[in-house]
């Protein structure tokens, strides 16, 4: 016996306002047991700065119902850290805080992980590379940089920190590319740390300082050096107001150390999103866009659509960079 049109109407009208209902009485994905923020440097290392200050600001505001806590593991230019995230594969208990060592370790070669053997959740804040000189520098501006590169790339010596290959050795090579001069050539000493080179440039040992922009900045304060550019896509607010970025200065390049969160590979679709919506939340709390001021980061939040899309950008950037400076395998 056929069912009547209208009690067949009835019943399909009754479905679609039940469906919303069956629907939202879903419940969504939350953490079930602590949750872990892995650093992939010792303490006090940027990564490791940032994990502690989401730890702290989720704890104080009880934005988590299980507690939260920083691992680090540190070595193999972030590859330890990495194996341990793999270990934990569709565990969205596990969350990394990453930089941009995570694709040029991979250009390199030095670690076999990349980007797309994870997932991306979302960019956090950018890190940009300042270009120093002591006071007294007769180089007046990026220009005289260029022009001296342009002549002998070896003709000014270059402090970064760290390692060769990083985010300051690279924005001295994109500075190099645009004069025309070979990046592979030019004079760059590495010190085991930013502060070390920038007690290099103070006393007069080296010709330019390249650092992130807040290990500097006490010395742009108190007249001992001046910044020549920034390698930040605009002009910074606040203390970086008056220093012009690279690409003003005919240099079409943005040199960003950044720091993203990545999750497990194989993580469920509700399980990013909580997360992508818990960090969209404490990216617009004061104490996270202060500690940003403080340290001369930018808010630079992204989801995790558009983190795929900036890593994929980067990715390519980057490659062709390290590729000219002999560094891609």
């Amino acid at each position: 016996m056929k069912t009547p049109r209208r009690v067949r109407f009835v019943l399909l009208a009754g479905a679609l306002v039940l469906c919303p209902c069956i629907a939202a009485a879903q419940p969504a994905w939350k953490p079930e047991k602590p949750v872990e923020l892995i650093a992939p440097s010792a303490p006090g290392g940027g990564t490791d700065k940032t994990a502690r200050l989401m730890q702290k600001l989720w704890q104080d505001k009880r934005a988590l119902d299980v507690p939260v806590t920083v691992v680090n593991k540190s070595g193999g230019q972030g590859a330890v850290a990495l194996t341990y995230l793999k270990s934990h594969a569709a565990d969205a208990h596990y969350l990394e805080i990453v930089s941009a060592v995570l694709l040029t370790s991979h250009i390199s070669g030095a670690s076999s992980y990349s980007y797309t053997d994870f997932s991306p959740i979302a960019l956090l804040n950018s890190e940009y590379v300042v270009f120093a000189v002591k006071a007294d520098s007769p180089l007046g501006n990026l220009n005289d940089l260029r022009v001296r590169l342009r002549k002998d790339p070896a003709s000014a010596s270059i402090a970064v920190g760290t390692s060769l290959g990083g985010a300051n050795h690279i924005a001295a090579a994109f500075v190099a590319r645009a004069a025309g001069a070979d990046t592979k050539k030019l004079k760059t000493i590495v010190f085991r740390s930013s502060a070390e080179s920038a007690v290099a440039g103070l006393g007069g040992h080296v010709d330019v300082v390249i650092s992130s922009a807040s290990i500097l900045l006490p010395h742009l304060n108190s007249g001992a050096m001046r910044f020549l550019a920034v390698s930040a896509p605009q002009r910074s607010a606040g203390a970086l107001a008056a220093v012009p970025t690279l690409r003003e200065q005919g240099v079409d390049a943005v040199v960003d150390n950044f720091r993203l969160v990545l999750a497990a590979p194989g993580l469920a679709p509700a399980q990013a999103a909580y997360w992508e919506q818990v960090l969209m939340r404490l990216s617009a709390t004061e104490e996270w866009k202060s500690d940003l001021e403080r340290n001369v980061w930018e808010n630079a939040y992204r989801g995790s659509r558009d983190t795929r899309r900036y890593l994929d950008a980067q990715y390519a950037e980057l490659k062709s960079v390290l590729t000219d400076m002999g560094f891609a395998k």
